[in-house]
């Protein structure tokens, strides 16, 4: 087993912090020490409950569901009062601060960062991520998103990876991380040992990268490997298996005992924390996917990630199982009194960094709502602005239509598309009145077009009413199917441009970046990344030739492994 360092990267602790880590241990009733193995999600902002889980499981980490920034510093801020230890707390901020709040700020998906050509979105986002999760009380991203997208079918990582090539991913991680750490926030690369190979989703299967040992070195474990060297505090483990790595570093494995990582000391303690150096903090991926699942029974799995090697274990199925779970585990033996104690202090390690004990002494851990002025100012604001121009990307224009103005083409016949309505990352179609609302602004007249029948009627009517077709797709979904695809309203419905010939169509998507695999006859194509107001905006203006097109399309993805799609 691989010991923790505090006084090494990525922790630099001092003598009196370390300290304070064995000091905390050693005042822990064995119940202490198993509750902070957990994070626990919270799905609502009710204090009174939160005390109660706090209380009854010694919680080490949160999460939570998203509201409004007011909301969440409450609630966080209430979450660390009830604490004895102070807690990690976590949100996913791939995109800026959006996602830790629902009034953060956008700043750029990691896909739109790799079509603008530079590193600035990336570090924007990151920064802006930083400063709005911070002001609210987080002091943990899972971010960066360091998988990489060999795949195109895979829509788990589709908008959320910065490319297919390791030194791009690599040059765009490292630009997030810095903009992060302008803030006192720790990181977390994810989903080791790596998404965007495989089409299939570790919510909902065993995740399994297929390289080679030396494919896997060359992209997966070079991006870790200088990450890591980086300094970089945390690492979070997916559900995925990566067999030929597990028979390499254990000969002796059948094709039976091949484990995900969350459970495989060989990816965790060889090649994780031995061959590539880490010395921080590992995290499991959330627990509740069928991921882990596929691979043991849960009582026996909940102590293994700890006994392989993870430290912190994300997210309850049920608490009292769970809990008594990785309690029996620890008393039978599955986790080891040394390995207990290497995640102790590997938890404790990160919230002295963080100086969490000293601030919660001297009670600064608890901030007034006068600091919540930075959570959509407007440098923040200026930030999102420029990155959106940088990164919406046309992908082909191969009929030559654009420019598309009021003047030219001023009747519009405008599709929407949709992905879940009713899922986690569902939409709505608040997307659908930003777009008409923004057109209308710009001088077109605009007519919604009704999806739901296949009665296409004459091409002379249509001629005659309309002047140009724009389809705007904002299909997203989560753990709901393996990957998402345009799925249409009826079927041969009139949303399927069946008009390409017959007036001048031009295709947005506001997610994902692969939709032409199932438009591959639409002759003008756009990738937007994101179905906010300033991103609609913005490309409604390019559209018209108010502005260029600067972002680019640096990796064949977009083309979908289809000679059709380029046409």
């Amino acid at each position: 087993m691989q010991k923790v360092d505090l006084s090494k990267k990525p922790y630099y602790l001092s003598e009196s912090d370390i300290q304070w880590v064995e000091d905390t241990i050693q005042s822990m009733t064995t119940e202490e020490k198993i509750g902070q193995l957990f994070i626990n999600l919270f799905h609502g902002m009710n204090s009174d409950n939160a005390k109660s889980m706090i209380d009854k499981f010694h919680l080490g980490g949160a999460r939570y569901l998203s509201k409004d920034s007011k909301t969440v510093h409450r609630f966080l801020n209430d979450l660390q009062k009830n604490s004895k230890i102070p807690m990690l707390i976590a949100a996913n901020t791939d995109s800026g601060a959006d996602g830790a709040i629902s009034d953060g700020t956008y700043i750029s998906t990691a896909a739109m960062a790799e079509a603008s050509g530079n590193i600035t979105n990336a570090h924007d986002a990151g920064y802006v991520a930083g400063r709005e999760a911070t002001a609210i009380g987080c002091n943990w991203t899972f971010n960066p998103i360091v998988d990489i997208l060999g795949e195109w079918r895979n829509t788990i990582v589709n908008n959320r990876a910065f490319g297919k090539d390791p030194e791009v991913v690599l040059k765009h991680a490292r630009a997030y991380v810095k903009g992060v750490q302008k803030s006192n926030m720790l990181v977390c690369a994810k989903h080791f040992p790596g998404d965007g190979v495989i089409e299939r989703d570790q919510h909902l299967v065993l995740g399994v990268n297929e390289l080679s040992c030396d494919e896997w070195d060359k992209s997966f474990g070079k991006v870790y490997k200088e990450l890591i060297d980086d300094g970089i505090e945390t690492v979070m483990v997916g559900h995925i298996a990566l067999p030929e790595y597990s028979y390499k570093l254990n000969p002796d494995l059948t094709y039976q005992d091949i484990l995900p990582a969350s459970l495989s000391v060989e990816l965790l303690d060889t090649l994780l924390k031995e061959k590539l150096g880490f010395n921080g903090l590992v995290v499991t991926d959330a627990s509740h996917m069928v991921g882990i699942a596929a691979a043991m029974e849960r009582e026996k799995a909940v102590p293994t990630t700890i006994a392989s090697g993870c430290d912190m274990f994300l997210f309850f199925n049920d608490p009292e199982e769970d809990f008594e779970f990785m309690l029996n585990g620890y008393k039978n033996g599955i986790i080891t009194e040394e390995r207990l104690l290497d995640a102790l202090r590997r938890i404790l390690g990160l919230k002295a960094k963080l100086k969490l004990h000293e601030k919660q002494a001297n009670g600064t851990l608890i901030t007034d709502p006068s600091i919540l002025d930075v959570v959509g100012c407007e440098e923040h604001l200026e930030m999102a602005k420029v990155a959106v121009d940088r990164g919406i990307s046309l992908i082909k224009d191969t009929w030559n239509q654009l420019p598309i103005t009021p003047i030219t083409h001023k009747r519009v016949r405008l599709h929407t598309l949709f992905g879940e309505t009713n899922g986690l990352l569902s939409t709505n179609n608040d997307a659908e009145k930003i777009i008409v609302e923004e057109l209308e602004k710009a001088g077109f007249e605009v007519t919604l077009n009704d999806g739901s029948t296949r009665i296409k009627g004459k091409i002379s009517d249509l001629k005659e009413n309309y002047d140009v077709a724009l389809i705007f797709a904002d299909v997203v979904g989560y753990a709901a199917e393996n990957n998402y695809r345009i799925r249409w309203r009826c079927a041969q419905s009139t949303d399927v441009p069946w008009f390409i010939y017959e007036i001048p169509t031009v295709f947005v998507s506001l997610n994902f970046t692969t939709h032409l695999s199932d438009v591959p006859m639409v002759k003008t194509y756009i990738n937007a990344y994101k179905d906010t107001q300033e991103t609609i905006h913005q490309v409604i203006q390019k559209i018209m030739g108010e502005s260029e097109f600067k972002g680019q399309s640096f990796n064949d993805n977009v083309w979908c492994e289809s000679w059709e799609t380029k046409r």
